[in-house]
C-alpha cells in the first residue's frame, strides 16, 4: 500500500509526463503547420519553449522560484489558449464571409465551428489544456508549501 506522499508524487511525475508529451507534440505540429507567419502566431510556440526551459531549469536546481514561473507561465498557457480561440474565430469568420457573404447570426457561428477549413476554431484550447495540466501539477506541490 501506497502512502499518500508517494501516491501524489507518483501522480504528479504523470502529470509533468503528461505535460511535457502533450507541449512537445503540440509544438512540433505548429512548426510543421508553419504556424509562424504572423506575430501572434509565435506566442505558443514561445510560451511551449519557455515553459521547457523552466522545467528544466527546475530539474537542475530545484529551486521554488522556478516552480511560481511556472505557475505564471500555465497561467499564460490559458490565456493563450482563449485568445488563440477568439483569434481563430474571427479569421474563420473573416474566411467564411468572403465565400458566403450572406451568412449571419446563428448559421454563420455554426458554419465557423463546423467547416474543415484552416484554422481550426477550437485548436488553441490545447493551450489551455495544458495550462491548466500544469496547474494541476503545481497544487499543492511540496516546494510552494514550504515556507520561504
Amino acid at each position: 500500500m501506497l502512502d499518500s506522499n508517494t501516491l501524489f508524487s507518483n501522480l504528479r511525475t504523470f502529470l509533468l509526463a503528461t505535460f511535457l508529451f502533450g507541449a512537445l507534440g503540440a509544438g512540433a505540429e505548429l512548426l510543421l503547420l508553419g504556424h509562424t507567419e504572423e506575430a501572434w502566431q509565435w506566442a505558443p510556440l514561445v510560451l511551449i519553449l519557455c515553459s521547457l526551459v523552466v522545467l528544466l531549469g527546475y530539474a537542475a536546481l530545484r529551486r521554488r522560484v522556478l516552480l511560481r514561473g511556472f505557475q505564471i507561465l500555465m497561467l499564460l498557457f490559458v490565456v493563450s489558449g482563449i485568445v488563440g480561440s477568439v483569434l481563430h474565430y474571427q479569421a474563420k469568420v473573416e474566411f467564411k464571409l468572403e465565400m458566403q457573404p450572406d451568412l449571419s447570426g446563428l448559421q454563420l457561428f455554426w458554419e465557423v465551428l463546423q467547416g474543415a477549413t484552416v484554422p481550426p476554431v477550437l485548436a488553441p484550447g490545447m493551450m489551455a489544456q495544458l495550462g491548466l495540466l500544469g496547474l494541476v501539477y503545481c497544487y499543492r506541490h511540496p516546494r510552494l508549501m514550504l515556507k520561504p
